[in-house]
């Protein structure tokens, strides 16, 4: 796998339902984002983590940032991730999601090859998924204005815009359980994760 580009890991959000901050989530004593940065070093030469709690972060050698557009949701995040990149796509993923697949993500590098479109993300049904894609830095300003019209959602804004569809059939090619889109909200899923995993030990 050639190792390129910008990876931004999304470390904000208020964590209410997990019930503490989910940037300090543990998978079997180790920090999941920990897991996540080494996963990722695989493939971008290059991570960003957006935070709105650096002290958490003194002594990564990533580039941390925080938000610009502060209390706008998920979008926010992506924005700032987005100008603190130097890639032109840049992946994103939230940091309660483990189960990063790198060989999705360099099909998704290949599909975005030869194509001018502001996002690649995988459609389920109706929806998106809107981590474990990829956006464009040429989307900053469209980010800008749909925040300044009281827009948050990146379903909303994705759906003016664009962008590179990778179809569920497609994505369960490499995901059939679909959980390479898993992310962690509660302490019931975060239990029910750690009981898979420690079984498959």
């Amino acid at each position: 796998m050639k190792k390129f580009g910008t990876a931004v890991i999304l470390a904000g959000g208020k964590s209410t339902r997990m019930g503490f901050d989910k940037q300090l989530l543990k998978i079997n004593e180790r920090r999941l984002i920990d897991n996540l940065r080494r996963k990722l070093n695989k493939m971008f030469d290059d991570i960003v983590v957006v935070t709105n709690r650096s002290e958490y972060y003194l002594g990564f050698p990533d580039k941390i940032t925080k938000d610009i557009i502060v209390g706008k949701g998920p979008l926010s995040g992506i924005h700032a991730g987005l100008k603190a990149s130097y890639s032109q796509y840049v992946y994103f993923v939230a940091c309660d999601m483990p189960n990063i697949n790198l060989n999705y993500i360099e099909y998704m590098k290949k599909e975005l090859k030869d194509l001018k479109v502001k996002a690649c993300v995988t459609r389920y049904g109706e929806w998106i998924e809107p981590f474990n894609a990829f956006y464009s830095k040429n989307m900053i300003e469209d980010i800008e204005e749909h925040l300044s019209n009281n827009g948050r959602s990146v379903n909303s804004l994705i759906s003016k815009l664009p962008v590179h569809y990778i179809e569920e059939e497609k994505a369960r090619e490499f995901s059939p359980n679909w959980d390479m889109f898993l992310n962690l909200n509660t302490k019931e899923e975060l239990n029910d994760y750690l009981k898979i995993i420690n079984s498959q030990n």
